[in-house]
């Protein structure tokens, strides 16, 4: 498999059961959120933008996705939280191997900016995501437990030392493609994207 190929197999609507472990304070949150995942071609003029905002040439693109979610956690001031937004992602290859490269995306998970990480497929066929920010950096793994299950697992480092550590389990709703009941301008005020 490669990371198209898992993204192709993301697309549809999940529901998203997440707990998020504050190592600073010891504590746990959790969370839960509706995922829309759509998948686009390499020639989708999404993802031809996205290459030029990060002046990468389209034509290395194999497609991307568009990712919609919304959600709550357990520490949500109430009016003041919005954990609501999306994002594309454009996958960029390896020349020699499409089970690595760089992912483009749109906005980050650790912080609401365009940025580039890198990804490969591991030996199980979990897609792992590194980035890199301008004060922390992430590390995210996704696999499928089944066709209708996906797991993930995050880590976020600041560089002034606080971490976070999640886990999600995300079931598959619906494998059809079809608006889902987000707000498509919607802007993330949160830094956790509870999606990807």
């Amino acid at each position: 498999m490669d990371a198209m190929e898992f993204f192709r197999l993301s697309a549809g609507r999940w529901k998203s059961t997440r707990a998020t472990h504050h190592l600073a304070f010891k504590r746990s949150e959790t969370g839960e959120s509706e995922i829309q995942v759509e998948t686009l071609d390499a020639d989708d003029p999404e993802i031809i933008s996205l290459c030029q905002m990060h002046e990468v040439d389209p034509n290395l693109s194999v497609g991307g996705s568009r990712v919609r979610w919304l959600g709550t956690m357990a520490w949500d001031r109430e009016g003041e939280e919005n954990h609501e937004g999306k994002t594309i992602f454009a996958i960029v290859p390896d020349a020699d191997n499409p089970r690595q490269g760089k992912l483009l995306r749109e906005r980050g998970y650790a912080e609401i900016m365009p940025v580039v990480g890198e990804f490969h497929m591991d030996e199980e066929d979990g897609l792992v995501l590194t980035t890199d920010y301008e004060t922390m950096s992430s590390i995210e793994r996704f696999w499928f437990a089944g066709p209708n299950m996906r797991m993930r697992t995050s880590t976020v480092k600041r560089f002034g030392g606080f971490s976070t550590a999640s886990y999600c389990v995300e079931s598959r709703v619906d494998a059809e493609v079809e608006t889902p009941n987000l707000d498509a301008d919607a802007q993330l005020q949160s830094s956790s994207v509870l999606g990807w």
